[in-house]
Formats: C-alpha cells, structure tokens, sequence
C-alpha cells in the first residue's frame, strides 16, 4: 500500500487546512486509518483515527471539536479537517494504514505517508 499525504501549509492561527491522504496498491476499506504528527524535537503522536468497517473514528484530546477525519472508500481517500488551529498545531503530519486494533498506538500501523507540513503562525 502506498500512501500520499496532502493539503500541509502555512496558516495563521484560527485557521482552517484540510489534508488528503490517497491510498493506492491494497483494499483501502479493510484498513483503519490515522492521522499522526510529529512536532520538531518531539515525539510522533497520534491525532486521528478511522475505522474501516464502520467509520468509527477516534481522536487525541486536544484535537477534539477541532479536528475531523473522514474517509471515502469510493476514493480510496482520508482526510483530515483541521479547524480553529493553533500554533502548537504545528508539525509533520503523516497518514498510516493497517489492520490495527488499537487505533493510537504507531506500532500497529503498517505503511505510512511521507508527511505533509503544517505550520499555525501566531
């Protein structure tokens, strides 16, 4: 499976980005797919997640009412729709795939995007 993210940019803050990632090379609608991102000198970390079967979706705390992924089987296509951003918002963003069980943890993903940049000036 290969993915490629999308959408990254420069915005102020209060601002809105959505992101893009599509999927080619696997049944897009077996997987769960998340949205995880990766500030400078920081830690990788989950943001989002959306299951395959049923859309159930999952989401770190501080992104909750914010943020909102979504998925489109038909486009083998997640988004990400990033509202009201802030500037610690700020980071490499990756999408991952894979037939995970718990949704939040990196480890259970198995292919991953090369990243988009978003970068929230205050």
């Amino acid at each position: 499976v290969q993915l490629q993210a999308s959408g990254g940019g420069l915005v102020q803050a209060g601002g809105s980005l959505r992101l893009s990632c599509a999927a080619s090379g696997g049944t897009f609608s077996r997987y769960v797919m998340g949205w995880f991102r990766q500030a400078p000198g920081k830690e990788r970390e989950f943001v989002a997640a959306i299951r395959g079967s049923d859309s159930r979706t999952y989401y770190k705390n501080s992104v909750n009412g914010r943020f909102t992924i979504s998925r489109d089987n038909a486009k083998n296509t997640v988004y990400l729709q990033m509202n009201s951003l802030k500037p610690e918002d700020t980071a490499v963003y990756y999408c991952a795939a894979g037939t995970v069980v718990a949704p939040a943890m990196s480890y259970e993903y198995d292919y991953w995007g090369q990243g988009t940049l978003v970068t929230v000036s205050s």
